[in-house]
């Protein structure tokens, strides 16, 4: 039988409560194709993924078992996935690995008792020479002057051979895509990152111990990042550059840069069909109604986009275009109960590239959409919502 993560994950972090939060918010996926293991963010289901190589698990010792654990934890903590690199990450290979290799010091130095012999740790070897306690950031500039005078890690072996040192787990989704075009770098991922942040600390501040092995200067690090909050319009444009499609049309105007002055170039004319559905059942106070079309005006400043009144059933009657710059007077056009069937089923039969409902959350949950769905509500009901949902759920003050 493999080795199955879940199954031991609450012995092997019964002391860590503030890990264990952690835990319970990221997806366990095990995976024979990578080594050892590995953190990601998968957009499909907006969840941060602990891939990790059962075979490899089982090897270790339950001590080194939690190191590694909490070693993938830590990439999160620092924002190691969702943090920009300081350069192209593409065009730059060899900084990226220097990168990683930082990445995994700054972390093992306050975990170094808990990792087995293959990890990169501060004052081991070849790291022997390196200060515990530096950021990822100190670490890389150490770690490019080794690299260019073929010393410490990459000093040349027996044979006169320079040596490439590596990280105790699999780096290879960081950086692999454009960042401006998202990547790692997403919204979603930082605002579910703050979500998972502030759950553990919660659970971390509430109980004795709570904090577990976590240094008190981490701890200070981890509650001043989760003060910074990440505003709803910038996850709404993430949202609609991910439902974007492009238009393509040749133009003379446009060089092309593989052919140039041979053929025409392209020009993309982006348009996002984007589809918001306002829940106007009686659930959904008058005061919210007005808060959820004050955020609208906001962000019709963005785009243009179609309003779908519904309850029970959709207000076809009352459907209209929102167009990029209106500014429009709140309205309630309804007051039944509430079926988000309706708005998707209406949704899924046009074709939208996202959809976003905007509801107080309290209905079951409803038929899979066939384009990308953003949930808006506000704090109380994200938490208290009547259904669980892997969607993103965007919170905003009522």
């Amino acid at each position: 039988m493999s080795f199955d993560l879940g199954f031991h994950i609450h012995r092997l972090l019964r002391a860590e409560p503030f890990f264990a939060s952690f835990s319970r918010r990221v997806e366990k996926v095990p995976d024979k194709t990578i080594p050892t293991a590995a953190m990601s963010y998968d957009k499909d289901i907006k969840r941060f993924c602990f891939l990790y190589n059962p075979d490899f698990f089982e090897s270790l010792s339950d001590i080194h078992k939690v190191g590694v654990i909490k070693h993938e934890f830590y990439h999160l903590i620092f924002k190691h996935l969702t943090d920009r690199i300081p350069f192209d990450p593409v065009k730059q290979a060899e900084l990226l690995k220097m990168w990683n290799i930082a990445a995994d010091l700054a972390i093992n130095t306050h975990i170094q008792k808990e990792l087995p012999k293959m990890a990169c740790v501060p004052g081991r070897k070849p790291f022997k020479d390196y200060l515990p306690g530096c950021t990822t950031e100190a670490y890389f500039e150490v770690l490019k002057k080794d690299k260019q005078n073929q010393q410490g890690p990459y000093a040349p072996n027996n044979k006169g051979v320079p040596q490439e040192p590596q990280t105790l787990d699999d780096h290879s989704a960081w950086g692999a895509e454009d960042q401006d075009s998202g990547g790692l770098d997403s919204k979603f991922a930082e605002e579910e990152l703050a979500d998972i942040t502030k759950d553990a600390v919660k659970t971390a501040e509430e109980r004795s111990s709570g904090w577990g092995s976590v240094p008190r200067s981490v701890q200070q690090t981890i509650k001043k990042s989760i003060s910074k909050t990440i505003s709803p319009e910038a996850v709404l444009r993430y949202f609609i550059k991910t439902s974007t499609k492009s238009n393509k049309k040749t133009t003379i105007k446009r060089v092309n840069k593989r052919y140039p002055f041979i053929h025409p170039g392209k020009r993309s004319d982006r348009v996002a069909n984007i589809a918001i559905s306002i829940d106007q059942s009686g659930s959904v106070s008058d005061k919210m109604l007005q808060v959820f079309f004050s955020f609208l005006n906001k962000f019709a400043s963005i785009a243009t986009f179609t309003v779908v009144p519904f309850d029970d059933t959709v207000c076809e009657e009352k459907v209209y275009v929102w167009r990029k710059g209106e500014k429009k007077e709140w309205t309630r056009v309804r007051y039944g109960g509430t079926n988000f069937n309706a708005p998707t089923n209406w949704v899924n039969k046009r074709n939208f590239d996202g959809h976003i409902v905007i509801t107080d959350m309290q209905a079951p949950k409803p038929v899979a959409s066939k384009c990308q769905r953003l949930w808006i509500t506000d704090t109380y009901n994200k938490k208290y919502s009547y259904f669980n949902t892997s969607e993103k759920i965007l919170a905003i003050d009522i």
